[in-house]
Order: C-alpha cells, then sequence, then structure tokens
C-alpha cells in the first residue's frame, strides 16, 4: 500500500510506520500538527490494516445507570445528581430489572454498567447489581464499572482494589469498562476531575483487573482543557501498561460533549481533530488490537470517515445511552442493527458482529 504524503516532516514517522517502530510523544506532536490530515489518515489506515483487515467490529449492547447521585464534581459531567435533588434516583433490584425487561432483546450480549458514585449506599448495592443481572441473564457478559468506580468502591468498602475486583468477579463481572481515565495527567485532573481517582490510582485498577484475569477497555475524553501533549502522555501510559499485561481490548477516543457551562466548554471538536485523533491513537497505540470510533459522540457520518482513519470497531446498537446525551450529544440513543450494518459496508468494509472479547458471532 503506498502512502503519499504531501508534508516532508511526516516523512520520519512515515519510515518507522512501515518498519514497525514505535513513535515517540515528539513522533505523535508532528502527526498532531502536520496540515497533511489525509497523509495521517493512510498511515493509520495501513496499520488497521495490518492487525484487523477489512472487518470493522460492533455488538448488540444494553447500557444500565443503575444510580446518578455522586459524590464527584467533574468538569464535563451533565449526569451527575446530589442526593435529594430533582431527577437523582438509584435503582432498587426490582427498578434495574424492569429497565432491562422493558429494553430486552435476545440479541444483547453485553451489559455495559456504570454510574455516579454514590456513597448513599454501601458497597454490596454495587456487587449485587452485578449478581442480579448475572443471576437472571447468566448468558450475557457483564461489563461494569470504571477504573475511577473501583477506587471509589475501595474507599467506601474500606478493602484493597484487588479485593474490590475479586468480589465483583465472584459476582459475576467479566471486564471492567474504559471511562473514569478522562485524560491522565495530573494537571488536568485537578481541573477537570479534582475528587475522582487519580492517574495512578486509574492504572492500577486496570493492572490489578489484568493481573486477576480480566481483559478490559481504556478510553480518553478528549476537547476541552487539555494539550496535544498531554493527549500523548495519555496514550504512553496506557502503551506502558498494556506492555506490561496485554490485558486491554480496544482504546476509545471520546470526543467533549461541551453542554456544561461551568466547565467552560462552548464548542465542539471539530471533525478534523476527532478524524486525527483517531487516527493518532491508531499510530501510538501499536500494541492494542482495536482503536474504537464511538458514533454517540462523533455521529455516524464520521464514524464511517474514521472507518479509513484507523477504526476497526463502532461499538454497538448501545440501546439507551444517557451520560453522553446528558451533556448535550447530538446522535440518538440507539441505532439498529441493520444501520450498523449499511454503515460499515457502504464504506467499503466488513461488518463482523462480535462479543464482548472480539470473538466473531456472524460475518456479514
Amino acid at each position: 500500500m503506498s502512502v503519499l504524503l504531501t508534508d516532508t516532516k511526516l516523512q520520519g514517522v512515515k519510515e518507522k510506520v512501515l518498519h514497525g517502530e514505535r513513535l515517540s510523544i515528539e513522533d505523535g506532536l508532528t502527526l498532531y500538527e502536520t496540515p497533511d490530515l489525509l497523509g495521517v489518515a493512510q498511515l493509520a489506515n495501513l496499520v488497521n490494516e495490518r492487525k484487523n483487515g477489512q472487518n470493522v467490529y460492533f455488538i448488540e449492547n444494553l447500557y444500565i445507570n443503575p444510580t446518578n447521585v455522586c459524590e464527584a464534581n467533574c468538569g464535563f459531567c451533565g449526569f451527575k445528581r446530589k442526593p435529594g435533588e430533582e431527577g437523582a434516583y438509584t435503582m432498587d433490584e426490582e427498578a434495574l430489572l424492569k429497565y432491562v425487561s422493558d429494553r430486552w432483546n435476545d440479541n444483547i450480549r453485553e451489559f455495559h454498567i456504570v454510574g455516579g458514585h454514590n456513597n448513599e449506599v454501601g458497597f454490596d448495592y454495587y456487587v449485587n447489581i452485578v449478581r442480579t443481572l448475572k443471576k437472571h441473564y447468566p448468558q450475557v457478559t457483564v461489563k461494569a464499572y470504571t477504573g475511577a468506580e473501583i477506587e471509589f468502591f475501595s474507599r467506601l468498602a474500606g478493602i484493597s482494589m484487588k479485593e474490590v475486583i475479586q468480589t465483583l468477579m465472584d459476582a459475576g463481572l467479566s471486564t471492567l469498562t474504559g471511562g473514569g481515565a478522562e485524560i491522565l495527567t495530573e494537571r488536568y485532573r485537578a481541573i477537570m476531575s479534582p475528587e475522582k481517582a487519580s492517574t495512578d490510582q486509574w492504572l492500577e485498577a486496570h493492572e490489578t483487573a489484568h493481573n486477576l484475569g480480566l481483559r478490559t477497555h481504556s478510553t480518553m475524553l478528549y476537547g476541552s482543557v487539555e494539550s496535544s501533549e498531554e493527549r500523548l502522555i495519555h496514550m504512553q501510559r496506557v502503551r506502558e501498561l498494556q506492555d506490561r499485561t496485554n490485558g486491554f481490548m480496544v482504546f476509545i477516543p471520546l470526543a467533549m460533549q461541551p453542554k456544561n457551562i461551568k466547565a467552560g466548554l462552548n464548542r465542539r471538536t471539530s471533525a478534523y481533530d476527532d478524524m486525527r485523533t483517531i487516527a493518532v491513537s491508531r499510530l501510538m497505540l501499536d500494541n492494542f488490537p482495536h482503536i474504537k470510533a464511538y458514533w454517540i459522540n462523533i455521529g455516524v457520518q464520521l464514524t464511517q470517515m474514521a472507518l479509513t482513519f484507523g477504526s476497526s470497531d463502532i461499538h454497538g446498537t448501545l440501546i439507551e445511552e444517557r451520560i453522553s446525551h446528558s451533556v448535550g450529544a447530538l446522535t440518538s440513543a440507539g441505532i439498529t442493527r441493520k444501520e450498523l450494518i449499511h454503515m460499515i459496508k457502504s464504506a467499503g468494509k466488513k461488518p463482523v458482529e462480535r462479543d464482548t472479547f472480539y470473538n466473531i458471532i456472524k460475518e456479514y
């Protein structure tokens, strides 16, 4: 595959990519700064096709947010409520099962569970969410809780993160979600999420999970106060953890949704930034099998474009997503299997339905 560049500054990066060499943060800055976005895309597409051919993966999943009550005050969040505030909720077991049954179809393979850091309930509440779902839907994979939630549970229960994860695994947990990472630098976290897990604590939660045998997910929430260098430091930190454990399955760049006035965010990320960030992620994270284009945040048409910018996954049907929509996501809250397949095929790629662990269910 030939790669045609219009910016000579990309030549050194191109040589590294062609020879399978690891890129540095300086290389990443070159990728962020070059005007040759299509050159960056070609390099990312080359790397992705080496790893995944023409396959693009998706899953049928159901999002569950058991509670929106939260002790943290993150600058980007429109989802959280304080105890007793209008709109605050915490599902009991009956409400949880009704929520699922009202939205159930037999193709759902994954429950994706995240919520507020609600210290009005004990750790047992969160364990019981997993146990209840696994009891009533044993065939469905439970993908639950962020690294930040694991750290919160550890404080809530007064036990180690290892004990937290093992307890959840005993209840039926199969993998952690990728959220709570935001940007893995302390400058960013001091501004945007000061009460949540630190960089080291988020990484520790996932390393602990990997060492206990779980494969997990990793995100990056970009488009607010972080610099390009901080995005690259974030990528470098998860790349270093992946070198040690090989426990991450996918990296998911998430575009900030700028509805929250307090955060000082008054504009969305540009299409150029979204495509560039997906491509840079693919090029920097040489030890990750997949980069996900999250259609909820960037929309269906940009997600199609992302399939030639290094992405091999478009997430899922995602029945009734709430968190991104609470801060202004403009997409629908769900999408049908037929629409997903059309999205992939019309981009010239091959749709592959997967389970949580990228085992192939069906090729279309």
